[in-house]
Formats: structure tokens, C-alpha cells, sequence
């Protein structure tokens, strides 16, 4: 049984792939954080703003096959009008709370028979499965990485307990530090330059900003 808090078809907000347009598929449920916030203060993370809770969500839900969930989310993308090919690929990214949790190989390949790619953001504590196109690691305090390489790490910054320098040598294409959001729906200023600050003194590592809550998209 796959629980999904939500999914809905968007562009990419963040990283490697902004602006890409996107399946978003958000499942129930992480191992860092209950996501109460009676929690939040006891939490292996502390910082999140995101509501994986249940399964009340856009198009959230149930689904008791790989083949049920791959149906569900093929029917967020948009079909080709008339006689026009397909321009994209169709994309799909799982995000949480942790999706490895409950993404598996069975879904993947589904997905894949049904043409899609498939992206993950994880907080790399847990070992992926197979077959996943697009691996983004965001890691959270020091909490220990099960997963050491991938595309991309994208790192929230400022966490006085997981400096860039920690994992600067691990083996990803693309690094990037995404300033913290200490307020709902903008991005603290100061926070901003002092990630802009640590990128253009350190160029291994790239801005990444919510392009998302900037455009005011979900």
C-alpha cells in the first residue's frame, strides 16, 4: 500500500532540474520527523516546512499496486492535443517527508514501462532502490548518509551540524546550498547573502533558491 499525501503536475522549484516541468508525487510519512509540531523540537530534523501528514492532500490517497499509483500519476501529465508528439519526457519526482520509505522498485519499473523518469529527493539516510534516473540527497543535521553519491546534494544552509565542508568530497555531479527558510512562503534576506556568500567564496557548490515560492507556483 502506497500512501501519497499529494500530487500534482508543476515546474521543478529547486536545483538542478528548475524549470522543468514535473509530476510532483509526495508520499506520507518520514523517518526524521513525525510532522507534528508538538515534535518539532525533539525531531532529527527540526527545520522542515513542508505537510506530509496523512493523505489528504491534491490528488492524495491510497493505492494498493505499483500499477494503481504509475496510473494516477500518468494521468497528471498532460497528453499531446491532436496529432502532436510528445516534446518531454514525462518526469516524475517522489519527495516527502522520505520517500524512500516507501518508493520500490516495482513502482519504478512501472513507471518506466509507462515512459516516465524518475527523480527522488531524499535526505539519504536510507538505501534507494533500483533504477532511479534522478537522485537528489539533501542532508539533514548529522543524521548518517546511506547514500554518498548521486546527481545532485542539495544542502539547506546554515545547519550548524552539517557544514558544506562535510560533504564536499562525496561523489555527486552537482552541489548546491539553498539558503533556509526561516519564514513562510519568502526566503530570509540575510540568510540569502550568506549563502550567496559561502557559493561565489567556495565554487564547487551552486545557489539554489525556491523558485517556486519567488514565482508563486506550488
Amino acid at each position: 500500500m502506497y500512501q501519497v499525501k499529494e500530487a500534482f503536475y508543476t515546474l521543478q522549484g529547486e536545483g538542478a532540474q528548475a524549470g522543468r516541468a514535473s509530476v510532483f508525487c509526495r508520499f506520507s510519512g518520514c523517518n526524521l520527523w513525525s510532522g507534528r509540531e508538538v515534535d518539532r523540537t525533539t525531531a532529527k530534523c527540526t527545520f522542515c516546512d513542508t505537510d506530509f501528514i496523512g493523505t489528504n492532500g491534491i490528488n492524495g490517497g491510497k493505492f494498493a499496486t505499483a500499477e494503481a499509483l504509475a496510473q494516477h500519476i500518468a494521468a497528471l501529465w498532460p497528453a499531446p492535443t491532436g496529432s502532436e508528439k510528445p516534446k518531454a519526457t514525462p518526469y516524475v519526482v517522489f519527495t516527502g517527508g522520505e520517500p524512500l520509505l516507501q518508493l520500490d522498485a516495482a513502482l519504478i519499473a512501472t513507471l518506466h514501462s509507462n515512459g516516465f523518469e524518475v527523480a527522488v529527493e531524499t535526505n539519504g539516510t536510507l538505501a534507494p532502490p533500483p533504477g532511479i534516473d534522478w537522485l537528489c540527497v539533501s542532508p539533514k543535521g548529522n543524521n548518517p548518509l546511506a547514500v554518498t553519491h548521486g546527481d545532485e546534494l542539495k544542502l539547506v544552509y546554515p545547519q550548524a551540524d552539517a557544514p558544506p565542508e562535510q560533504f564536499s568530497s562525496l561523489d555527486f555531479q552537482h552541489f548546491f546550498l539553498q539558503p533556509m527558510d526561516l519564514a513562510p512562503l519568502h526566503q530570509d534576506k540575510t540568510t540569502v547573502a550568506e549563502t550567496t556568500a559561502y557559493c561565489m567564496a567556495n565554487p564547487q557548490w551552486r545557489l539554489s533558491l525556491q523558485m517556486h515560492k519567488l514565482a508563486g507556483f506550488d
